[in-house]
């Protein structure tokens, strides 16, 4: 794993630390295969059931390496580049992805935030997707996940303008979840991390993140269907008596559900974004 990255696992919860902090964790210097790299590993580490993503100090990520000049977006061969910036997406983790935006997170320092399942603001810091002040425009699938968090019209102004807002805007356009002092994001993140790795079922939330992020594309019919199909499976594991006895009994569940094991091969299929 590229240095760009810092990589720990505690009690459950992977913290994933994006380290440039010479060039306010600018994108690059391998960053995005990295992250990618670490998005893998906590998909597929049974040992970890919460992800946390955030920044060294003092910002979470300044945006795209600035370092070339005038020849930072030049044209790239067309088979060689993608705009989704990673090979991996914070979707793609079937454990819940929590970015703690310890300080500025723009342009694709900002982008990938939204895929994350949970976001933690920090009031004082600054957000915004500024590619169209670039020559460019947005990326890291900013267009399909921003309007299903904040809005078409929250989206529109976020992505055609260009501008910059803080923490607070940033809730009330509803683009986070909480927003708090800088130095109080990553413990409150943590937190909850570490709540989730210990009080929720790891094939449940699994299957609920899958079905979360294939709600915008699905039916009602189509929802009700994944909703069925995941209870029968849930329903025949160890785990569905389990939860429901260590809450009769007031004791912390023992959970067993793995979900590299017990994962149905190809589920959900062609719903979600996959």
């Amino acid at each position: 794993m590229s240095s760009s990255i810092l990589f720990d696992v505690s009690e459950g919860v992977a913290t994933i630390t994006l380290n440039r902090p010479e060039v306010r964790n600018a994108f690059g210097d391998g960053m995005g295969a990295a992250l990618s790299d670490a998005y893998r590993r906590c998909d597929e580490d049974d040992g970890i059931r919460a992800v946390v993503l955030t920044g060294t100090p003092p910002a979470f990520c300044a945006g795209a390496d600035l370092s070339s000049g005038g020849s930072t977006f030049r044209r790239r061969d067309e088979d060689g580049f993608s705009a989704a910036a990673l090979e991996v997406r914070a979707w793609d983790v079937r454990k819940p992805v929590i970015a703690a935006v310890n300080g500025h997170a723009i342009g694709i320092g900002f982008t990938i935030t939204l895929q994350c399942d949970i976001r933690y603001f920090a009031a004082e810091a600054k957000y915004g997707i500024v590619q169209v002040r670039r020559g460019v425009m947005g990326d890291g699938y900013s267009h399909w996940t921003l309007p299903r968090l904040a809005g078409m019209a929250a989206a529109a102004e976020i992505l055609l303008t260009g501008r910059m807002f803080d923490g607070n805007e940033a809730k009330e356009l509803g683009v986070c979840s909480r927003v708090l002092p800088n130095d109080e994001v990553l413990p409150a993140a943590l937190a909850l991390a570490h709540d989730i790795a210990a009080n929720t079922a790891p094939l449940s939330v699994a299957f609920s993140k899958r079905v979360l992020w294939g709600s915008s594309n699905a039916t009602a019919a189509q929802i009700e269907k994944l909703e069925t199909d995941a209870h029968h499976h849930l329903m025949g594991c160890p785990d569905a008596r389990e939860g429901v006895m260590a809450f009769l009994e007031r004791r912390a569940p023992a959970w067993q559900g793995r979900v590299s094991d017990e994962w149905p091969e190809g589920w959900p299929g062609e719903i979600g974004t996959q």
